[in-house]
């Protein structure tokens, strides 16, 4: 008998969470949790499959001496010799060499972009047409850009041409895709000329969000431009500033495009990633091409790391300088206020 009321009791309570779960279930929390559920189900099936599933084989990929169409059991597990091969080969250990090329780029990159969004931001004759002309080349596809100075850069086309008309002699010029003192930097000014109009823009929007009357503060005080840009946009736009350099320095650690359509890598111009697509499909070590693309997420996340704590260090003092120029707005705005009661009293 005591079994039969146990087991009663336990049925009795197990209708009781599921009414009491169905209740839950039909109210309003319990459907906005099922429609947050539903929405989020989709798109993190299509992340884990599409995205950390394939990263995942791409990392056990590493680990192995394969080709595509090795089967699986014939794979042959040789440890970390992959990762050793990627520092120890020329070519690979050239190409992360050839990197810095880009970095360099890309700081003149940022610099010209701050420079000409801090002009932009204000009112400038033309300012309007300038962005939109400055941020065009962005909206190029890359392997059109790629082709477009693969004929700039051609020996006695347009930019030797454009020379010529300075007064260049053809022969003294070199070979701008050719020779290896001048190649790589050829390849990095096309990448600067795309991609700093779009820094530039994410400058303006930030720097045009800073309060108009901080500049007056500063005036009052007696701040030059300089001191307004190094004391007042600069820590406003700091999240932008980092955003752009954790950006560009990505980007010039993965360049693919330019030299892979201007110039296939040749005569020394092959990057990270061109190097890594001849490994993967045209000499078909998969083992190899994934160790490299490892190792450079590795790179890259410790470079983002580096840079952020480069950032907190240069923008250390950004929060009381920001205090510093609100306190000199508050004062401007008591010293109005003193001179409306004096001329009151005069009056």
């Amino acid at each position: 008998m005591e079994m039969e009321d146990d087991a009663c009791m336990s049925t009795a309570i197990e209708k009781k969470k599921k009414t009491g779960f169905m209740k839950w279930l039909k109210s309003r929390k319990g459907q906005q949790a099922l429609i947050c559920i539903a929405f989020m189900a989709i798109p993190l099936t299509l992340l884990f499959v599409f995205t950390y599933l394939p990263f995942g084989e791409m990392v056990k990929f590493s680990f192995y001496k394969m080709k595509y169409s090795t089967p699986v059991d014939k794979r042959q597990f040789v440890g970390l010799d992959n990762y050793r091969a990627v520092f120890s080969r020329s070519d690979c250990f050239s190409a992360l060499k050839l990197s810095l090329y880009y970095m360099a780029g890309a700081i003149v990159q940022i610099i010209l972009a701050l420079y000409l969004a801090t002009i932009l931001s204000f009112k400038v004759k033309g300012g309007n047409i300038f962005k939109g002309l400055m941020f065009f080349p962005y909206l190029i596809n890359g392997i059109a850009i790629g082709f477009i100075f693969k004929f700039f850069y051609t020996r006695g086309y347009v930019f030797d041409t454009i020379l010529q008309w300075c007064g260049f002699d053809l022969n003294h010029l070199p070979y701008w895709l050719m020779d290896q003192k001048v190649n790589n930097w050829s390849l990095v000014a096309t990448s600067v000329w795309r991609f700093f109009g779009q820094e530039m823009v994410l400058f303006i929007g930030a720097i045009m969000s800073v309060d108009a009357e901080l500049y007056e503060a500063a005036q009052l005080d007696g701040a030059n431009k300089f001191h307004q840009f190094k004391n007042i946009i600069l820590p406003s736009i700091k999240t932008i500033v980092t955003l752009n350099v954790i950006l560009a320095i990505t980007g010039s650690l993965s360049a693919f495009e330019q030299p892979f359509v201007i110039t296939t890598g040749a005569n020394g111009t092959g990057t990270y990633f061109v190097i890594m697509n001849k490994i993967a499909h045209t000499s078909q070590k998969v083992g190899l091409a994934s160790a490299m693309a490892v190792v450079l997420l590795m790179i890259i996340f410790v470079c983002t790391i580096l840079q952020n704590l480069f950032f907190k260090f240069v923008f250390r003092d950004a929060d009381s300088e920001d205090e510093t120029y609100a306190a000199k707005k508050a004062k401007k705005k008591l010293e109005k206020e003193n001179k409306k009661k004096m001329a009151k009293g005069v009056a």
